[in-house]
């Protein structure tokens, strides 16, 4: 067997019967991870962006016995707290992203993207939640001041919407120092 055939197969069985969480398992990375984790056996749910036509994104069409997809607001406490109760690991993808829109409406990418990580923070830490995977953007780093980027490099806020996501960052962070999260 090879190493990557190896990785695989530890992966699978790492996340056989597991129930997880995908924040924005609608949107182009979080469909893919959904399907990795899906094909690794594990019990998916998905949080997936409300929208008037009940689109599920790049999930539309995908019917699986283990995948779960409800719509609904990812800064909504209660509502991420229901879609976590009993899941062992969160995966947070979900985000309002594009910089030219979060001149216009810094407040929504707010919304989002702060207040929507501290509900998946909250509603992880009073259920315990074992896990939570917060991803970040590369837009928090700015302009390149080094290459290759690392996590010692200096955060810039170049625009609302990267001063969102560094605060989110930031907020997992304190989350994990504080709370073993």
């Amino acid at each position: 067997m090879n190493e990557n055939a190896a990785s695989r197969s530890a992966f699978r069985s790492f996340w056989q019967g597991r129930p997880v969480l995908v924040t924005g398992g609608c949107g182009f990375i979080g469909s893919h991870l959904v399907e990795e984790l899906l094909a690794a056996g594990a019990e998916v749910r998905v949080l997936g962006k409300y929208n008037s036509r009940s689109d599920t994104g790049f999930l539309t069409g995908r019917d699986h016995p283990s995948l779960e997809v409800r719509l609904g607001n990812v800064a909504d406490p209660w509502f991420v707290a229901e879609m976590a109760k009993g899941v062992d690991t969160i995966f947070h993808l979900a985000a309002l992203i594009g910089i030219p829109y979060s001149y216009a409406a810094p407040s929504q990418y707010i919304h989002t993207n702060v207040e929507g990580t501290l509900a998946v923070l909250e509603a992880a830490r009073r259920l315990g939640v074992r896990r939570v995977v917060h991803t970040s953007t590369s837009e928090t780093y700015g302009s390149a001041q080094y290459t290759p980027i690392d996590e010692r490099h200096p955060l810039v806020a170049q625009s609302p919407y990267s001063a969102t996501k560094i605060a989110a960052d930031k907020l997992a962070e304190s989350y994990h120092l504080s709370f073993d999260l």
